[in-house]
């Protein structure tokens, strides 16, 4: 199997005047820490509440940078905040770290899954950790060679790809003390637009029915599969009578052994998502009842659990405006020649690519838009204002949750934009620590956003972290 090895180029962005140079030059001289975790995080690939490596890695990096270190926040064991610095302001900086089951593929332009491997960083998160954490450590020492008063925090958020792990931690209050949340993420185009989500709960339906032989005694059965497959069927009419914007999704999860044997045990995954939480509420009342019937016409029975939910992303423009600038004061992407040697190649795969290769090097339009994934970041969005990038992590034309996503999420592509991250990110941190007046206009947007009664509402309840949802 031939391994993509990407040569690097550091001086490979565009840095305006009234940039911080001397900042972005050490950043730039981070690159080989940055790729380092990057990589090991898409090699340990670990999935939702087991990231034990791949948390201890950031945990080690950071305290060796002088930051204090609190392990296991939130009852989560993979869960932890590092913090540096005195006074205020607060600013937060987001790292996820988990992959995503079930795909995987090598750094490789072609598809080459990776035998014995069980999940891939599919969705970017490995860069996701690494360039917060560069942007932390770049953070840090900007704030001790100055001496500006201001702590920098950050939050090794396990479990966002279907654990909603910031939401416990919102639940906990580790965020009541923050002024700004900044976060980012990998993504095929480098961008600071206010693209808010789609809230979004999930749950697993489990029917229980009776067991017996499939030819000699069906009548003495009652197949759980059925009940599934009657919720499923009862599920998809529905769509046609759910809101635009609404999405629904589900695998079967467990659905029986042998043919012969009726299953007196299946399972259903189910996924809910609509642009506000009252959306998903009101469709997921119709949904329980369709599994109630479902279970009442097969002579099954059935209970569910609540796996995560997540609010919408509240955006808050005063924010997105100044990341805008600091994006396009930092600049996209270079390729090298065996950068786009691998570009081409890997394009050959794509359906109809929304960007042509060569964007990589722009900063795209800001515009506000509604995007139609979901995030546990929203809930954060609504404790504290928060803002958050793209950048072009990914060849043009990827789509996330792919095995082209996880091939360049585990080269020096990739690691080039956890680096334009990490550099935008610590000039956003500067300019926060620097510009009263903008913290405040942030707040204004905030407060008023939110609404004069507001009170956080959790999607997933009061339940407690679902530590084995993967396993």
């Amino acid at each position: 199997m031939k391994r993509w090895l990407l040569s690097v180029a550091l001086a490979v962005i565009p840095v305006v005047a009234n940039a911080d140079e001397n900042v972005l030059k050490k950043i730039d001289a981070k690159y080989d820490d940055t790729a380092m975790v990057a990589q090991k995080l898409w090699e340990w690939a670990e999935v939702g509440y087991q990231e034990e490596r791949s948390s201890e890695l950031l945990q080690d990096r950071l305290k060796a940078a002088g930051f204090k270190i609190t392990k296991g926040v939130a009852d989560i064991p993979t869960a932890f905040t590092a913090e540096f610095g005195t006074g205020g302001p607060v600013i937060g900086i987001l790292a996820e770290f988990d992959a995503l089951p079930g795909i995987n593929q090598d750094a490789s332009p072609n598809r080459s899954p990776i035998d014995g491997k069980a999940a891939g960083h599919a969705c970017g998160h490995n860069l996701f950790g690494a360039g917060s954490l560069t942007a932390a450590i770049s953070i840090a020492e900007w704030l001790e060679e100055t001496g500006t008063p201001g702590r920098i925090r950050l939050y090794g958020t396990p479990a966002e790809e279907g654990g909603s792990g910031k939401v416990y931690m919102v639940r906990a209050g580790l965020f009541d003390d923050v002024d700004i949340a900044l976060h980012w993420h990998a993504g095929d185009e480098n961008s600071a637009a206010a693209r808010t989500t789609l809230a979004n709960r999930s749950a697993k339906f489990r029917f229980s029915g009776v067991s017996a032989h499939a030819a000699g005694a069906p009548h003495r059965a009652r197949s759980a599969l059925d009940g599934v497959e009657a919720f499923n069927n009862m599920v998809n009419l529905m769509r046609e009578h759910v809101p635009q914007q609404s999405r629904i999704h589900y695998v079967i999860t467990q659905g029986g052994l042998a043919p012969n044997v009726v299953p007196d045990f299946a399972e259903v995954f189910y996924y809910v998502r609509h642009p506000d939480a009252d959306g998903v509420e009101a469709i997921w009342e119709r949904v329980e009842d369709a599994a109630r019937g479902a279970a009442l016409g097969t002579g099954t029975e059935v209970e569910w659990e609540v796996i995560h939910g997540n609010n919408p992303l509240l955006v808050n423009e005063t924010l997105a405006k100044m990341m805008d600038q600091k994006l396009r004061e930092v600049g996209g992407i270079n390729y090298t020649p065996a950068e786009k040697k691998f570009a081409k190649e890997i394009r050959k795969s794509f359906d109809d690519p929304r960007l042509d290769l060569g964007s990589e090097k722009e900063i795209q339009p800001y515009s506000r838009s509604l995007g139609y994934g979901s995030t546990d970041v929203g809930d954060v969005s609504y404790a504290t204002p928060t803002v958050g990038i793209r950048t072009a992590t990914w060849v043009p034309g990827t789509s996330s949750h792919s095995w082209q996503a996880v091939a360049a999420s585990g080269t020096s592509i990739g690691y080039k934009g956890a680096q334009i991250a990490a550099k935008a990110m610590t000039l956003g941190a500067i300019e926060l620590y620097t510009n009263k007046d903008l913290l405040e206009a942030a707040r204004e947007e905030f407060e008023e956003a939110r609404g004069e009664n507001y009170k956080y509402k959790s999607l997933l309840g009061d339940r407690e972290p679902p530590l084995d949802y993967r396993k």
